[in-house]
Parts: structure tokens; C-alpha cells; sequence
């Protein structure tokens, strides 16, 4: 909207379009079902009033962050303790000796794939102590 637009709506109701266009989707769907349950007001286009706060400019709420549930363990490097690292990669993926030090020195590699944060920060930590650098993604 223009700014010429703004100035004709008074500033009760800019600051009440403000706080609907700030929904989140979950609170935009509690508004819509009050507004059909309390008053009987059933908002026809529902569905482009919950998807309008996210595209909003600087006054519309930022979509939430969505947390991270699966994470890789990538092998960035292995210092100079390549030896140490072989052998916690080989105990960590259960591969041969030989297949170890092929992984390791195909750097950067995935270790683990699809783990949950606690068990890839286990794997992290063990590795970081042998001398790699790891990523977790």
C-alpha cells in the first residue's frame, strides 16, 4: 500500500491490521476458529489470511525456525592424527581397516547419516578428541 493509502484508515485500526498480519499460522487459525464458533462469522478466504502474515514486509511476523531433527556427521579433516581417526571412524562405521583410511582420506566425508542430535554430538565429540574436524549437518 502507498503511504497516501495509510493515512486515510485511523491509527486504531492500522495497529489492529498490524497485529493480524503478525499471526502465526496457529494463531491465525485460533482467531479463525473464534470468530466461527463465538460469533458465527465464518472467514470466507481463511486460507489467504493465515498465508498472508508470512509475506508481508518488515511489519509481517518471520515464519519460525524449524528445529532440526536428523543431522549428519561429515568428516572435514583429520589433522595429524590421521591414525587415531581411522581407527574411531572404523569403530564408528563398523567398516574394514583399509575402508576406514579410504574414508578418511576421501575428506570431507559422511560419517553418519540421519542420527539424532544427541547420538551426532556423541559421534562429534569422539572424533574432535582423535583430532579430526567434523561438521554436523
Amino acid at each position: 500500500m502507498s503511504e497516501a493509502a495509510t493515512l486515510n484508515f485511523s491509527n486504531e485500526i492500522v495497529e489492529f491490521a498490524d497485529k493480524i498480519a503478525g499471526l502465526t499460522l496457529k494463531q491465525a487459525k485460533e482467531l479463525s476458529d473464534c470468530l466461527k464458533e463465538k460469533y458465527g462469522i465464518e472467514p470466507a478466504a481463511a486460507g489467504a489470511m493465515m498465508m498472508a502474515g508470512p509475506m508481508m514486509g518488515a511489519g509481517g511476523a518471520a515464519p519460525e525456525p524449524v528445529e532440526q531433527t536428523e543431522f549428519d556427521v561429515v568428516l572435514t579433516g583429520f589433522g595429524d592424527k590421521k591414525l587415531n581417526v581411522v581407527k574411531v571412524v572404523k569403530n564408528i562405521t563398523g567398516a574394514s581397516l583399509m575402508d576406514a583410511k579410504k574414508l578418511v582420506e576421501a575428506a570431507p566425508a559422511t560419517l553418519k547419516q540421519g542420527i539424532s542430535k544427541a547420538e551426532a554430538e556423541k559421534l562429534k565429540a569422539e572424533l574432535e578428541e582423535a583430532g579430526a574436524s567434523i561438521e554436523l549437518k
